[in-house]
């Protein structure tokens, strides 16, 4: 399965509304492994593959699609994706936008980009997912889940604890990301990919749909 028409139109409007940020911000973009990842990681996993090789399976690909990310938005950023947090960070020094994938087996791209905000202090992290904010359970399985317009940090590491490990998960937060965020103290905004609207309010720190996390 390749990525569709509508993904591709997606992501032109994605690039273009980050754009609109690239003087007013230094942006630092961590992209997932998504649907495609897992299929791999399935696949592998159907192939008796270990968890590490099924983590670099995702790793590779959320490589792929940061270098994707990185072409749609054309200039003012790095066109190597970078590869570690000493790179990326370098590369901040040159674009105003720097992109990068996953980094070594273990390490989800939510536990990644928080060890980057950790590293690069930085006022507001903002995780752009599948669903809009947090829920006490998985919103697609129950119906009567709640989501949350606030949470503290705590309650964010019960939430997400409960889902299991293994490479490819699909959980709306990581559990090594959310005691990331509670250890720095930094300002998480958990929204929907759908409205980019939403996203661009949630970037200038604006009102918005979804979920803040943090000391209340």
């Amino acid at each position: 399965m390749l990525p569709t028409d509508q993904d591709v139109s997606y992501l032109q409007e994605l690039a273009a509304t980050l754009r609109k940020f690239s003087n007013s911000y230094h942006l630092y973009l961590v992209t997932g492994g998504g649907w495609i990842a897992r299929k791999y990681i399935n696949w592998g996993r159907d192939l008796d593959a270990d968890e590490a090789t099924l983590d670099e399976l995702g790793i590779m690909v959320s490589r792929v699609n940061a270098k994707l990310l990185s072409t749609a938005l054309g200039k003012d950023v790095n066109p190597h994706p970078a590869k570690t947090f000493h790179e990326a960070m370098m590369a901040g020094k040159h674009y105003s936008i720097v992109v990068m994938g996953g980094t070594h087996p273990g390490h989800t791209t939510d536990a990644v980009s928080v060890m980057l905000a950790e590293r690069l202090r930085c006022k507001r992290l903002i995780n752009v997912t599948s669903v809009d904010g947090v829920y006490s359970d998985d919103p697609r399985l129950d119906k009567e889940a709640t989501r949350f317009d606030r949470l503290d940090h705590d309650e964010l590491i019960s939430i997400v604890g409960k889902n299991e490990g293994g490479a490819g998960p699909n959980v709306v937060f990581d559990p090594l990301a959310a005691k990331i965020i509670k250890r720095a103290g930094i300002k998480t905004y958990i929204v929907s990919g759908d409205d980019l609207k939403n996203i661009e309010a949630a970037i200038n720190d604006e009102e918005f749909h979804g979920t803040i996390i943090g000391d209340i």
